[in-house]
């Protein structure tokens, strides 16, 4: 046999057994999107670890929609050209619809926190009396940003996982009428805990205090009308229910607060929001915009609206409603005694390393969640339903909780699992 037809007899030898084992694994049930597929007798799940797809399910960053990974692909273009100041027009105006206001809405490069600082200090004057709402770490972050600025700031401190009762905020305000300032937390983002902000602004909103709040694990993710509420300044962030990576923060404010804003002598630069209005006003950012991620904004507010608010909000709230009802399968309990639309906190069993959980998870699953903070480090893990989810997400993020659950000695049946959360899916529609 010469050397060409020797090589020539194995190529097509090698083809054949390629095929062949195709063949066998497809017939197996191996190759199949690479899912999490169970084996009842070992109750366990068999798959090629390595191929399973990631999930990412922190309450932000979220999963991307694939439009908006095209988007954030593009060249880039000048962000002082006719191109962007027609792009920049449209989703400064979309804007006002997701934050269902009147009121101009601002786009600020910065993170969450950033957004956060530029809320407060457009409105905060020196020594200002400020009610600090503390649930976590994010009612405590805005209380610490408002002592650096010089605020007279009461903490009302609320056990983590539960919500502010409205009247302990009815009864701050009688006893302080001076206050100028009363902020909270849409979402404690830590916590999965929401707070009742329409009561809340039906209590502030007749006094002459400024009702201020944190949405960015909120807006967009259960209803927030702005104006309706007579919310006096809200922010958000990009990273969570807008569905873009981190990178803007989002804020907007009432006539109430407008009227504090044009006057307030509070020192502030980059989140001078008087200079960003007026250079809107002219169809431009004061400074630098941030090109790619307000495209990509762009496409999301359209989508937003194409959908309508109510339907966005009802898929959110089905996500978060399949992911309680799993926790009791999976052997867990809902920690928050007020849960969040945007995000659940499962109690861990005692026995479980909760720390070690989130990490194996992630490295063997390639599941990511967000695990606690502070008091709750290693005893909850938290599970975000914002960002592009499909029922195939929900499906195998449970599945894979389940047996890395198992892993750890858990005692859970992951067969029962499987087939509660496949029920699940199919009967509870939108």
């Amino acid at each position: 046999m010469t050397k060409s037809v020797s090589r020539t007899f194995f190529a097509t030898k090698s083809k054949i057994i390629v095929v062949i084992l195709l063949v066998y694994f497809l017939s197996q049930g191996r190759i199949k999107g690479h899912a999490m597929t169970m084996n009842s007798s070992t109750n366990s799940i068999s798959t090629e670890q390595k191929n399973l797809h990631p999930i990412l399910l922190a309450p932000g960053p979220v999963q991307l929609h694939p439009e908006v990974q095209k988007i954030l692909a593009l060249p880039m273009i000048h962000h002082r050209t006719p191109e962007f100041d027609s792009i920049l027009k449209t989703v400064l105006t979309d804007l006002k619809h997701l934050f269902q206001t009147e009121q101009p809405v601002f786009i600020l490069s910065s993170t969450g926190s950033g957004g956060m600082e530029a809320v407060l200090i457009n409105v905060l004057k020196p020594k200002a009396k400020v009610l600090a709402i503390v649930s976590g770490k994010f009612g405590e972050r805005w209380a610490d940003m408002a002592q650096v600025f010089g605020a007279d700031v009461h903490r009302l401190n609320v056990p983590w996982g539960e919500s502010v009762k409205p009247e302990q905020v009815s009864e701050f305000l009688k006893a302080n009428p001076d206050t100028q300032i009363v902020m909270t937390q849409a979402c404690e983002t830590s916590t999965a805990t929401t707070h009742p902000i329409q009561e809340l602004s039906e209590i502030v909103s007749k006094t002459n205090a400024l009702f201020l709040v944190d949405a960015i694990t909120a807006l967009g993710a259960f209803p927030l009308p702005m104006d309706e509420w007579k919310i006096d300044g809200l922010v958000a962030g990009s990273q969570k229910a807008i569905m873009l990576p981190t990178g803007l923060s989002l804020v907007s404010f009432s006539q109430k607060a407008w009227n504090i804003i044009k006057d307030n002598p509070t020192p502030r630069y980059y989140f001078d929001l008087r200079k960003e209005k007026a250079s809107n006003d002219k169809g431009e950012t004061f400074f630098s915009s941030n090109v790619s991620l307000i495209r990509a904004l762009g496409f999301v507010l359209n989508d937003i609206k194409s959908q309508g608010l109510q339907h966005l909000f009802k898929t959110i709230h089905r996500r978060a409603e399949y992911t309680r009802q799993m926790a009791s399968h999976l052997g867990l309990s809902i920690y928050s005694q007020s849960p969040s639309d945007s995000v659940t906190a499962y109690k861990l069993p005692a026995s479980l390393d909760g720390a070690k959980f989130r990490e194996y998870l992630e490295s063997q699953y390639k599941v990511t969640v967000m695990g606690g903070q502070d008091q709750l480090k290693g005893l909850i893990i938290r599970i975000g339903h914002m960002g592009y989810l499909t029922d195939h997400d929900l499906h195998e993020t449970t599945l894979r909780i389940a047996q890395a659950l198992y892993d750890f000695k858990q005692n859970i049946n992951t067969e029962n699992v499987k087939v509660i959360s496949e029920q699940w899916l199919k009967t509870h529609d939108i």
